[in-house]
Protein backbone atom coordinates (compact mmCIF):
# COMPACT_ATOMS: atom_id res chain seq x y z
CA UNK A 1 0.00 0.00 0.00
CA UNK A 2 1.59 3.24 -0.91
CA UNK A 3 1.63 6.26 1.68
CA UNK A 4 -0.61 9.24 0.79
CA UNK A 5 1.33 12.16 -0.22
CA UNK A 6 1.09 15.29 1.90
CA UNK A 7 -1.24 17.49 -0.12
CA UNK A 8 -3.91 14.19 0.20
CA UNK A 9 -3.36 13.75 3.99
CA UNK A 10 -4.11 17.63 4.41
CA UNK A 11 -7.45 17.08 2.10
CA UNK A 12 -8.48 14.13 4.08
CA UNK A 13 -7.75 16.32 7.80
CA UNK A 14 -9.62 18.88 6.21
CA UNK A 15 -12.93 17.11 5.98
CA UNK A 16 -12.37 14.58 9.20
CA UNK A 17 -11.45 17.12 11.77
CA UNK A 18 -14.71 19.33 11.49
CA UNK A 19 -16.67 15.83 11.20
CA UNK A 20 -15.74 14.26 14.52
CA UNK A 21 -15.80 18.51 16.06
CA UNK A 22 -19.75 18.77 14.61
CA UNK A 23 -20.23 15.10 16.03
CA UNK A 24 -18.78 15.73 19.66
CA UNK A 25 -21.01 18.74 19.21
CA UNK A 26 -24.31 17.32 18.44
CA UNK A 27 -23.20 14.65 21.22
CA UNK A 28 -22.69 17.53 23.88
CA UNK A 29 -26.00 19.08 22.87
CA UNK A 30 -27.80 15.77 24.26
CA UNK A 31 -28.71 15.53 27.69
CA UNK A 32 -31.20 13.04 29.40
CA UNK A 33 -33.10 13.57 32.57
CA UNK A 34 -34.63 11.09 34.68
CA UNK A 35 -38.42 10.24 34.95
CA UNK A 36 -38.08 11.59 38.59
CA UNK A 37 -36.24 14.74 37.70
CA UNK A 38 -36.80 17.99 35.79
CA UNK A 39 -34.14 20.30 33.56
CA UNK A 40 -34.34 24.70 33.96
CA UNK A 41 -33.22 25.57 31.30
CA UNK A 42 -31.57 29.29 30.59
CA UNK A 43 -30.74 30.63 27.41
CA UNK A 44 -28.46 33.60 27.22
CA UNK A 45 -29.47 34.17 30.86
CA UNK A 46 -32.99 33.89 30.47
CA UNK A 47 -35.41 31.08 31.82
CA UNK A 48 -36.90 29.50 28.99
CA UNK A 49 -38.73 26.51 31.35
CA UNK A 50 -37.96 23.34 32.71
CA UNK A 51 -37.39 20.21 30.23
CA UNK A 52 -37.92 16.49 31.00
CA UNK A 53 -38.11 13.78 31.44
CA UNK A 54 -36.10 12.05 28.47
CA UNK A 55 -34.69 13.62 26.24
CA UNK A 56 -34.06 17.24 25.34
CA UNK A 57 -30.75 19.42 23.48
CA UNK A 58 -28.90 21.82 25.13
CA UNK A 59 -27.47 24.67 22.66
CA UNK A 60 -23.75 24.80 23.47
CA UNK A 61 -22.32 28.23 25.19
CA UNK A 62 -26.04 29.69 25.15
CA UNK A 63 -28.00 26.99 27.22
CA UNK A 64 -26.97 26.44 31.05
CA UNK A 65 -29.42 24.00 32.88
CA UNK A 66 -30.35 22.72 36.45
CA UNK A 67 -31.41 19.41 37.09
CA UNK A 68 -34.59 19.29 40.72
CA UNK A 69 -35.16 16.49 42.00
CA UNK A 70 -38.76 15.92 42.58
CA UNK A 71 -39.02 13.12 45.11
CA UNK A 72 -39.86 13.83 48.28
CA UNK A 73 -36.83 15.13 50.72
CA UNK A 74 -35.79 14.32 54.43
CA UNK A 75 -34.76 17.16 56.21
CA UNK A 76 -33.34 16.13 60.04
CA UNK A 77 -33.96 19.09 62.01
CA UNK A 78 -30.89 19.15 64.11
CA UNK A 79 -31.56 19.43 68.09
CA UNK A 80 -33.38 23.04 69.14
CA UNK A 81 -33.74 24.89 72.68
CA UNK A 82 -36.67 25.52 73.12
CA UNK A 83 -38.49 27.61 75.70
CA UNK A 84 -42.30 26.92 76.64
CA UNK A 85 -44.77 29.16 77.62
CA UNK A 86 -44.20 28.12 81.13
CA UNK A 87 -40.45 29.29 81.26
CA UNK A 88 -39.32 25.33 81.22
CA UNK A 89 -36.26 24.75 78.52
CA UNK A 90 -36.30 21.54 76.63
CA UNK A 91 -34.38 20.74 73.66
CA UNK A 92 -36.56 19.40 70.77
CA UNK A 93 -35.78 17.95 67.21
CA UNK A 94 -38.06 16.85 64.60
CA UNK A 95 -38.27 15.88 60.89
CA UNK A 96 -39.70 17.62 57.65
CA UNK A 97 -41.00 15.75 54.26
CA UNK A 98 -40.99 18.29 51.66
CA UNK A 99 -41.10 17.78 47.72
CA UNK A 100 -40.55 20.40 45.03
CA UNK A 101 -44.11 20.69 42.40
CA UNK A 102 -42.56 23.75 40.45
CA UNK A 103 -39.12 23.44 39.62
CA UNK A 104 -38.85 26.81 37.64
CA UNK A 105 -40.00 28.51 40.93
CA UNK A 106 -37.51 26.76 43.06
CA UNK A 107 -34.72 27.70 41.30
CA UNK A 108 -35.91 31.16 40.58
CA UNK A 109 -37.86 32.42 43.43
CA UNK A 110 -35.30 31.02 46.33
CA UNK A 111 -30.92 30.90 45.92
CA UNK A 112 -31.36 27.32 47.73
CA UNK A 113 -34.29 25.95 48.43
CA UNK A 114 -33.13 23.01 50.45
CA UNK A 115 -30.82 25.33 52.72
CA UNK A 116 -34.04 27.66 53.32
CA UNK A 117 -36.12 24.98 53.59
CA UNK A 118 -33.91 23.16 56.52
CA UNK A 119 -34.02 27.42 58.15
CA UNK A 120 -37.59 27.89 58.05
CA UNK A 121 -38.30 24.51 59.82
CA UNK A 122 -35.70 25.39 62.49
CA UNK A 123 -36.95 28.69 62.82
CA UNK A 124 -41.01 27.86 63.12
CA UNK A 125 -40.27 24.76 65.78
CA UNK A 126 -38.47 27.46 67.93
CA UNK A 127 -41.46 29.53 67.61
CA UNK A 128 -44.76 27.60 67.57
CA UNK A 129 -43.26 25.33 70.34
CA UNK A 130 -42.31 28.16 72.47
CA UNK A 131 -46.19 29.55 72.41
CA UNK A 132 -47.32 25.97 74.04
CA UNK A 133 -46.86 24.64 77.42
CA UNK A 134 -45.00 21.91 78.64
CA UNK A 135 -47.90 19.66 79.04
CA UNK A 136 -49.87 20.51 75.70
CA UNK A 137 -46.50 19.48 73.56
CA UNK A 138 -46.30 16.21 75.88
CA UNK A 139 -49.80 15.70 75.33
CA UNK A 140 -50.95 17.29 71.91
CA UNK A 141 -48.24 16.40 69.69
CA UNK A 142 -49.98 15.21 67.18
CA UNK A 143 -51.86 18.84 66.68
CA UNK A 144 -48.55 20.16 66.56
CA UNK A 145 -46.99 17.76 63.98
CA UNK A 146 -50.30 19.20 62.12
CA UNK A 147 -50.38 23.10 62.81
CA UNK A 148 -46.17 22.69 61.99
CA UNK A 149 -47.41 21.36 58.35
CA UNK A 150 -49.41 23.34 57.60
CA UNK A 151 -47.40 26.65 58.97
CA UNK A 152 -44.68 25.38 56.86
CA UNK A 153 -46.44 24.39 54.04
CA UNK A 154 -47.71 28.27 53.26
CA UNK A 155 -44.26 29.61 53.59
CA UNK A 156 -42.67 27.08 50.98
CA UNK A 157 -46.00 27.59 48.18
CA UNK A 158 -43.85 30.81 47.10
CA UNK A 159 -40.96 28.55 46.58
CA UNK A 160 -42.68 25.77 45.00
CA UNK A 161 -42.08 23.46 47.52
CA UNK A 162 -45.00 20.93 49.01
CA UNK A 163 -44.29 20.38 52.61
CA UNK A 164 -45.96 16.95 53.35
CA UNK A 165 -45.16 16.08 56.74
CA UNK A 166 -44.07 17.08 59.90
CA UNK A 167 -43.17 14.89 63.20
CA UNK A 168 -41.47 15.22 66.35
CA UNK A 169 -38.69 13.05 67.12
CA UNK A 170 -38.03 13.49 70.85
CA UNK A 171 -38.53 15.98 73.73
CA UNK A 172 -35.74 16.17 75.68
CA UNK A 173 -36.34 17.48 79.08
CA UNK A 174 -33.76 18.71 82.31
CA UNK A 175 -33.04 16.53 84.55
CA UNK A 176 -35.13 17.96 87.68
CA UNK A 177 -38.12 18.30 85.40
CA UNK A 178 -38.00 14.59 84.87
CA UNK A 179 -37.85 14.02 88.61
CA UNK A 180 -40.58 16.33 88.72
CA UNK A 181 -42.93 14.70 86.38
CA UNK A 182 -42.40 11.23 87.82
CA UNK A 183 -43.16 12.28 91.17
CA UNK A 184 -46.47 13.85 89.74
CA UNK A 185 -47.60 10.55 88.24
CA UNK A 186 -46.62 8.58 90.67
CA UNK A 187 -48.70 11.22 93.40
CA UNK A 188 -51.21 10.20 90.48
CA UNK A 189 -51.33 6.74 90.91
CA UNK A 190 -51.45 6.38 94.49
CA UNK A 191 -54.25 8.88 94.26
CA UNK A 192 -56.13 6.33 91.68
CA UNK A 193 -55.07 3.42 93.64
CA UNK A 194 -56.66 4.72 97.22
CA UNK A 195 -60.10 5.77 95.11
CA UNK A 196 -60.30 2.10 94.39
CA UNK A 197 -59.68 0.93 97.25
CA UNK A 198 -62.36 3.36 98.76
CA UNK A 199 -64.76 2.63 96.22
CA UNK A 200 -64.17 -1.02 96.90
CA UNK A 201 -64.90 -0.72 100.37
CA UNK A 202 -67.74 1.37 99.84
CA UNK A 203 -69.06 -1.31 97.95
CA UNK A 204 -68.90 -3.90 100.56
CA UNK A 205 -69.88 -2.38 103.34
CA UNK A 206 -73.20 -1.82 101.59
CA UNK A 207 -73.25 -5.57 100.65
CA UNK A 208 -72.42 -6.75 104.13
CA UNK A 209 -75.44 -4.56 105.19
CA UNK A 210 -77.53 -6.05 102.47
CA UNK A 211 -76.30 -9.31 104.23
CA UNK A 212 -76.65 -8.82 108.23
CA UNK A 213 -80.69 -7.47 107.13
CA UNK A 214 -81.07 -11.24 105.43
CA UNK A 215 -79.38 -12.58 108.50
CA UNK A 216 -81.67 -11.01 111.03
CA UNK A 217 -84.43 -11.78 109.33
CA UNK A 218 -82.87 -15.87 108.66
CA UNK A 219 -81.00 -16.62 112.13
CA UNK A 220 -81.00 -20.47 110.31
CA UNK A 221 -79.05 -18.87 107.26
CA UNK A 222 -76.73 -17.12 109.98
CA UNK A 223 -75.97 -20.09 111.61
CA UNK A 224 -75.08 -22.12 108.01
CA UNK A 225 -72.92 -19.15 107.68
CA UNK A 226 -71.03 -19.60 110.74
CA UNK A 227 -70.41 -23.30 109.96
CA UNK A 228 -69.18 -22.76 106.63
CA UNK A 229 -66.59 -20.15 108.43
CA UNK A 230 -65.55 -22.51 110.46
CA UNK A 231 -64.86 -25.10 107.88
CA UNK A 232 -63.21 -22.64 106.22
CA UNK A 233 -61.14 -21.58 108.78
CA UNK A 234 -60.58 -25.37 109.91
CA UNK A 235 -58.23 -25.50 106.41
CA UNK A 236 -55.14 -23.73 108.57
CA UNK A 237 -53.31 -26.60 109.91
CA UNK A 238 -52.78 -26.67 114.22
CA UNK A 239 -55.46 -23.98 114.56
CA UNK A 240 -58.06 -23.84 117.68
CA UNK A 241 -61.12 -21.53 118.21
CA UNK A 242 -63.38 -20.61 120.70
CA UNK A 243 -66.64 -20.17 119.54
CA UNK A 244 -69.95 -18.90 121.97
CA UNK A 245 -72.69 -22.01 121.73
CA UNK A 246 -75.96 -20.84 123.72
CA UNK A 247 -77.00 -24.56 123.93
CA UNK A 248 -74.63 -25.78 126.40
CA UNK A 249 -73.38 -22.42 128.49
CA UNK A 250 -72.88 -19.12 128.06
CA UNK A 251 -69.30 -19.32 127.86
CA UNK A 252 -69.07 -21.30 124.91
CA UNK A 253 -67.06 -24.48 123.91
CA UNK A 254 -63.36 -25.22 122.56
CA UNK A 255 -63.13 -26.94 119.17
CA UNK A 256 -59.72 -28.07 118.28
CA UNK A 257 -59.49 -28.33 114.72
CA UNK A 258 -56.55 -29.22 114.08
CA UNK A 259 -55.31 -31.79 111.69
CA UNK A 260 -55.50 -35.12 113.58
CA UNK A 261 -56.99 -33.83 116.46
CA UNK A 262 -60.18 -34.47 117.45
CA UNK A 263 -62.98 -32.30 118.21
CA UNK A 264 -64.06 -31.54 121.57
Amino acid sequence: MALLDIPTLITYLFWIVPIVVIVLILLSCIRIVREYERAVIFRLGRMIGAKGPGIFFKLPIADNFRTVDLRVVTVDVPQQLVITKDNVSIEVDAVVYYRVFDPVLAITAVENFVYATNMLGQTMLRDILGSEDLDSILTRREELNKRLQEVLDVATDPWGIKVTSVALKAVTLPELMQRAIAKQAEAERERRSRIIISEGELQASKAMAEAAKLYQDNPAALALRQLQTLTEIAREKNLIVVTPSPATSPIGEVLALSRGKPAT
